[in-house]
């Protein structure tokens, strides 16, 4: 076992995802269009328990404005003071939109005051529709606690109304459409600004030192592959299933269209014996600051036999961690589990930024932001890094945004892998089988990269005939 993947198997094995982390996710406003003139919304608020198990912040968006609101356009933030070392769930009990329509994430404001240093994010996906002007969305029956349920404090809470007994405007929740602030008054200092016009994705970026493959192989024993500077995983080792195997034949590439796919599958009839795990990475660690960004396409289902287990399916960044709680360790993560895990019953996408580790006993130093829906299919995935903060972006979407603390110390490697976390969530022998697909990777040093920029740059590759270039400089 290499030490990166030692690392991360330590990591794993502590079950990162339940409690342990350190740092809450914060996600910022979405890279969407500006509102259209006649967009507006106000939100409704009332509290639905002033206790100290958890905040019930029950609300409604209404259309104030002249024209219809794409509802996944709109973003809704609720400030709250975090208690003294705190992670912190988000649950929806029921909305009139469906709950499956809702998302959550919780985030840290860019000036924390002493009434708001965390927010919580409720956004809509395209299910939930549109609200035509006068109408609203009804009932939207939120809360969140602590993840390990310990006592909190909402009286010293910007947002909080102890006598909101009943539904009405409530400025201390805000609102924007498409990214421009349209209702509420945030915590001093936290105003949102419109979110810039997208760079034209028909403009390529500028050029520079930069790794791109598009994954145009005959299979997992092409010489390219090694040529290349990737590695298909065979040792034994976590992360995952005690006594699974790496399968580097399991790692295939074919073509759909026009492009060229990697497919890393990896399956099991329920024994860690006859679990097959799949993983390709770069052998150097040349990699540090710039744009990381790949298109990948997650499923919720097996290809084939009974569904249920836990899988996780990646894009990451990674070195490795020299000594207990290391300052120069560092990993930035996309992890999709679709099937729950970590403390998570259901579908979940996280992403993940480090700053060091102690796996025993477990310590962890990180920030993650969450969203608790399908991600199935294809997705465009982009992570930059530069010497002020790390932004995860979700097909063009600003995902979220961590902090310098967990800037990187020393280069990585870059990585995908799919792997079972357990063999608990389906206890069946019956053969089952998981697909996660890569359409393309894309590294570009010291460059921070709109995902506009990275599609364009891309498109530039596909169009040169280029299928892979690599004139990222070794690591000194």
């Amino acid at each position: 076992m290499n030490d990166t993947t030692r690392s991360r198997n330590l990591r794993i094995r502590a079950a990162l995802a339940v409690a342990a982390v350190t740092g809450l996710g914060a996600t910022a406003l979405t890279a969407l269009p500006a509102a259209a003139a006649g967009e507006a919304v106000t939100v409704q608020y009332r509290q639905s328990a002033t206790g100290s198990d958890q905040v019930e912040p029950w609300l409604k968006v209404v259309n104030t404005g002249s024209s219809s609101v794409p509802l996944s356009q709109v973003k809704v933030r609720y400030y709250f003071k975090a208690d003294a070392g705190a992670s912190y769930t988000y649950a929806c009990s029921w909305a009139v939109k469906g709950c499956a329509n809702l998302t959550g994430t919780f985030g840290t404001p860019a000036n924390p005051t002493a009434t708001a240093d965390r927010y919580l994010e409720v956004g809509f996906t395209a299910g939930a529709g549109s609200l035509a002007p006068g109408a609203d969305t009804g009932d939207m029956q939120l809360r969140f606690h602590r993840s390990n349920w310990q006592p909190l404090n909402q009286n010293d809470d910007y947002s909080f109304g102890p006598a909101q007994t009943t539904y009405a405007n409530w400025s201390k929740v805000t609102a924007t459409v498409g990214g421009v602030p349209v209702w509420g008054a945030a915590p001093a200092g936290n105003e949102p600004t419109p979110t810039p016009t997208p760079t034209d994705p028909t403009t390529p970026p500028p050029a520079g030192a930069a790794l791109f493959d598009d994954f145009d192989y005959t299979g997992h024993t092409d010489p390219a592959i090694d040529a290349h500077g990737w590695s298909v995983r065979s040792n034994s080792g976590g992360p995952g299933v005690p006594g699974a195997t790496w399968a580097p034949e399991n790692v295939t590439f074919a073509k759909e269209g026009t492009n060229s796919i990697m497919n890393l599958r990896s399956s099991t009839t329920g024994t860690g014996e006859s679990t097959r795990h799949t993983e390709i990475l770069t052998r150097a660690t040349k990699f540090k600051n710039g744009t990381y960004a790949a298109r990948v396409r997650f499923s919720d289902a097996p290809v084939s036999g009974p569904d249920g287990d836990r899988v996780v399916q990646t894009f990451f960044t990674i070195n490795d961690l020299k000594a207990p709680m290391a300052d120069d360790y560092a990993e930035y993560d996309f992890e999709y589990l679709p099937n729950g895990g970590w403390g998570e019953p259901a579908d979940i996408l996280y992403t993940t930024s480090w700053e060091t580790y102690r796996p025993d006993p477990w310590e962890a130093v990180n920030q993650h932001s969450e969203s608790r829906t399908s991600y199935a299919g294809w997705h465009d995935l982009v992570l930059t890094i530069d010497d002020n903060t790390i932004v995860y972006y979700v097909d063009g979407q600003e995902f979220g945004r961590h902090d310098a603390r967990y800037l990187p110390e020393r280069p990585m490697s870059i990585n995908f892998n799919q792997w079972l976390i357990d063999l608990a969530g389906q206890t069946s022998t019956t053969p089952r089988a998981y697909d996660q697909k890569v359409d393309y990777v894309l590294h570009v040093k010291d460059q921070v990269l709109t995902p506009a920029q990275v599609a364009a740059k891309v498109g530039a590759y596909r169009a040169a005939g280029t299928a892979f270039e690599d004139t990222v400089p070794s690591a000194q």
